[in-house]
C-alpha cells in the first residue's frame, strides 16, 4: 500500500469534496480518497505510488488544482 497527500487550491464546498474524490477514486489502483476541505489536503491511498500527472490530470478533470 502507497499514501500520498497533495494539496488542491480551489475546493470551496462538499460538491468541490465529491468531484475531487471522484475523479481521483478512477485512477488505477487507487483504493481510497480522503479530502480535507479546511486545509486542502488530498490523501490517497493506492497499491502502489500513483504518477504525479495522473494526479494533476484528475484533480484538473475536477476543475481545481494543484498547489506547488
Amino acid at each position: 500500500m502507497s499514501e500520498q497527500t497533495i494539496t488542491v487550491t480551489g475546493m470551496s464546498c462538499q460538491h468541490c469534496v465529491n468531484a475531487v474524490t471522484e475523479e481521483v477514486t478512477e485512477i488505477p489502483g487507487v483504493t481510497g480518497v480522503e479530502v480535507n476541505l479546511e486545509t486542502g489536503a488530498v490523501t490517497v491511498t493506492s497499491e502502489a505510488p500513483v504518477a504525479d500527472s495522473a494526479l494533476a490530470a484528475a484533480i484538473d478533470e475536477a476543475g481545481y488544482s494543484i498547489k506547488g
